[in-house]
């Protein structure tokens, strides 16, 4: 019997190009490589039977390629959607799973979506799809004390109020200590930061001692006063209050601060009260969020002392010096935004929704 080759398949412009690297790629699905193949052969003039043997494929198959590509070009030799229903994902099965604790016999604290996959009879991505559907993180844990202060309310609405309408021409400062700041010193050089890799420094460090820094911020212009101490104690924070009269020596001081004993002293109190210009305002008890002075101690924790190598406390004492005079010619202010009642429903809120598990 006579061969006969078939007329070759015309490609379309720029496709020759785009098949030859769907055929070499190694990413791509082995089928869709197969029927690229199958185009670029039957584009070359060869016979349907020599494609078939070459490629693995039965005649008929390697036909219906030839003729999806003559259709719609490349975008006929990708698969299409099966006939048949779709599979249903128990969605609410999987949350409800996975918000109930694994049990004791598996000794994990919650679940992976490896291990409650093959106890709903489904694939371990099926349940990572559904969690990031919904935002559902396990393996993520968050902390929280509710308040058991009795003047919460009345606190809360003080402190806010102070905030968003302070008293005019008054300066608003929070005040806090960030206490037993380590001066750390990395053993050995930190290797800077170059084009695709991170700055990378050793895991291990000697201690040099540490340092209390005792700041208070102005809300008004984000400009903060820092001391620091070697300790802790209430004879230390009287000194900072007294330092704070020295730098705003004039008008009203209201100073929010938190209810740490330190605070709360009769050396402190007598002083206040033969200063009554400095007004000071208590944040509930497991409140100090409420202080705005905690972000900007985030700030010179991320910016400054975490990544930082001291080879001494007054090394560490220098370089936090040296951030707050670089920080205060750039500082902002600190705005409040949200109102009293809106944090008072949403800290109920939190109190029902634990109350109820």
């Amino acid at each position: 019997m006579a061969n006969h080759t078939a007329p070759a398949l015309l490609l379309r412009v720029g496709d020759q190009q785009k098949l030859q690297r769907l055929v070499r790629s190694t990413t791509v699905p082995s089928g869709l490589a197969a029927r690229a193949r199958v185009v670029l052969l039957a584009a070359e003039g060869l016979a349907n039977y020599e494609i078939a043997a070459s490629v693995g494929m039965s005649r008929p198959t390697v036909n219906r390629w030839r003729a999806r590509y003559a259709e719609r070009g490349i975008d006929g030799l990708a698969d299409e959607q099966r006939p048949g229903r779709p599979k249903m994902i128990d969605e609410a099965k999987i949350i409800a799973a996975t918000l109930t604790p694994p049990p004791k016999s598996l000794g994990v604290t919650h679940w992976s979506s490896r291990l409650l996959a093959p106890r709903l009879g489904v694939d371990h991505s099926t349940v990572a799809g559904v969690w990031k559907k919904y935002w559902v993180k396990p393996w993520k844990a968050e902390t929280f004390k509710f308040s058991t202060d009795p003047e919460l309310v009345a606190k809360v609405v003080d402190v806010i109020g102070l905030y968003l309408a302070p008293p005019e021409n008054a300066i608003v400062l929070c005040v806090d200590e960030k206490s037993q700041v380590q001066a750390l010193n990395r053993t050995q050089k930190t290797l800077p930061m170059q084009p695709g890799h991170p700055e990378q420094r050793t895991h291990d460090y000697v201690r040099h001692g540490t340092t209390s820094l005792f700041a208070a911020l102005d809300i008004a212009t984000g400009r903060v006063t820092g001391v620091c101490k070697q300790r802790h104690r209430h004879q230390e924070f009287l000194a900072f209050l007294k330092h704070l009269a020295r730098a705003y020596p004039e008008g009203q001081l209201h100073l929010v601060m938190d209810n740490y004993a330190t605070h709360k002293r009769p050396e402190i109190k007598a002083w206040l009260a033969a200063n009554p210009r400095i007004h000071v305002h208590f944040t509930p008890t497991s409140g100090s969020w409420l202080n705005m002075v905690e972000i900007w101690f985030g700030i010179i924790e991320r910016q400054a002392i975490r990544r930082g190598s001291f080879t001494s406390v007054t090394d560490l004492i220098a370089k936090i010096r040296a951030f707050i005079n670089g920080w205060n010619p750039r500082a902002h202010p600190f705005i409040w935004t949200k109102p009293a009642d809106q944090i008072l429903d949403k800290i109920n809120r939190k109190r029902i929704s634990t109350t109820s598990h």
